[in-house]
């Protein structure tokens, strides 16, 4: 699970701070308060990891990718050449990792990672440039380490590791060339070094907490009256719900409890139950049209007429609902799922029960094991956020594993506060007019009804 960000120079951000991310994370705030470019940015780190040019730094993205953020002028703060983009992430491993030296036979471990950056760009060029970059292995003060890769000038590297020793083959002395992307030891660092093979370990770790973020976007397909299914397993249900249908088909064998010692259920009958419970339907079920056929028909039973009809047939918020439910619990363990205004076009009761949701998803199990998945959350709904609320003290969700924050446009960047949430689910730092000025509004009516009145 990811358990810290913080970025600069990005977007909207000059600064944010440390972030703590948790089980479900929220962000709230006003339009252009630079909610989503938190996430976009996680989601242009995993698209760069995933790029063919390895030469590219940061990959802002283009047509095929989840998020397209133009050049490095576009994506830094306030257009500025001359600044760097830093950051770090922390997260913690889904095991222990051990890192032995293969000369002094030394073994450092640990359960958490962090990797920080900076990058700039040549302003002539337009050019990114790694400027440096930090991989630390648990706590290199007892028992773990880190390693630096830092530019000593024109295409010239250095790589530096504490405690550990990196011992240098002997021959002439040479600088290192560019990293890899923004993260990655150039292959001439094991021809550099006897016992440097572990770096390619970190990097590792590194591309695949990376791989695990899974997004879903405020806009989800129509649903369509036919599916063709060939038996794939898609890795999530993509950016706009397009692959939901054949990861519902494809999910026919697993089965997923609520939690520990409490009975497993298909998953097609947890999407049913869940649509039920958001009081969408009353039935759910996917049909092949004949035998051995690969095209499939998803039949409903709306809640309000009892009557079995297609999907397209209903109304159009189960359409945009049904991908936040399928990936939920589709995708696989250790999964950060990142999702734009889940409550886009869904009634307020809807909208309050997707806490409800999200709370049974991070505290589910398959397998016998925790699924450990993580929400990573930008919304505009304050009905979502009174259920949190209500769910923290009816203690179905502990406090420590719910991080909201609200932002807001400041002078010198955008600005992120942290709401603190007490064991009674109660906001004790609630920001001034943060779903707009309720009692303002309720003033000003009694004050129109009185006047009217007053007219006769």
């Amino acid at each position: 699970m990811l358990t810290q960000l913080a970025i600069k120079n990005f977007k909207a951000w000059r600064n944010t701070g440390e972030i703590r991310l948790a089980p479900i994370t929220v962000f709230f705030g006003s339009n252009s308060a630079g909610k989503t470019s938190l996430l976009q940015f996680l989601l242009m780190l995993r698209q760069s990891s995933e790029s063919r040019d390895r030469k590219q730094v940061f990959h802002p993205g283009d047509e095929t990718t989840d998020v397209d953020l133009g050049t490095y002028r576009d994506l830094v703060y306030r257009h500025d050449m001359k600044r760097r983009v830093e950051f770090l992430l922390d997260w913690t491993l889904p095991k222990p990792m051990e890192v032995t030296d293969v000369l002094s036979k030394t073994t450092y471990t640990g359960e958490t990672m962090r990797f920080q950056a900076e990058v700039s760009s040549d302003d002539e060029a337009s050019r990114q440039l790694v400027e440096g970059f930090t991989y630390r292995l648990g706590d290199p003060t007892s028992g773990g380490l880190s390693v630096d890769m830092r530019r000593q000038g024109p295409r010239k590297y250095k790589v530096t590791a504490d405690p550990y020793k990196l011992s240098r083959i002997q021959g002439r002395a040479w600088p290192l060339p560019e990293p890899v992307r923004y993260y990655g030891f150039p292959e001439e660092v094991l021809a550099y070094y006897q016992n440097a093979g572990f770096t390619n370990d970190l990097v590792l770790r590194l591309e695949q907490q990376l791989r695990r973020i899974k997004y879903l976007g405020p806009l989800r397909q129509r649903p369509r009256r036919n599916y063709t299914w060939s038996g794939e397993a898609p890795e999530g249900v993509g950016f706009d719900g397009r692959y939901t249908i054949p990861a519902l088909l494809a999910s026919g064998d697993r089965a997923i409890s609520r939690g520990f010692h409490m009975r497993s259920e298909k998953f097609l009958g947890l999407v049913g139950r869940w649509l039920k419970q958001l009081g969408l339907l009353e039935n759910f079920d996917a049909k092949a049209l004949a035998k051995a056929s690969k095209q499939y028909q998803i039949v409903v039973e709306a809640t309000s007429t009892g009557v079995k009809t297609n999907l397209p047939d209903v109304g159009f918020g189960v359409s945009q609902v049904l991908p936040v439910v399928v990936e939920s619990f589709y995708a696989a363990p250790d999964s950060t799922i990142v999702i734009e205004q889940p409550e886009l076009h869904l009634h307020p009761r809807v909208q309050a029960y997707l806490a409800n949701l999200f709370v049974e998803a991070v505290n589910a199990r398959e397998d016998g094991e925790d699924r450990r998945v993580q929400f990573l959350i930008e919304s505009h709904s304050e009905h979502f956020i009174y259920r949190l609320q209500r769910l923290i003290a009816e203690e179905v969700v502990k406090p420590e594993q719910v991080a909201l924050y609200f932002c807001r446009s400041g002078a010198e960047g955008s600005i992120i506060e942290p709401l603190s949430l007490n064991a009674d689910g109660d906001i004790v730092n609630w920001p001034e007019n943060f779903f707009g000025d309720e009692m303002e509004d309720t003033r000003i009516r009694l004050a129109a009804t009185a006047a009217r009145a007053a007219r006769g």
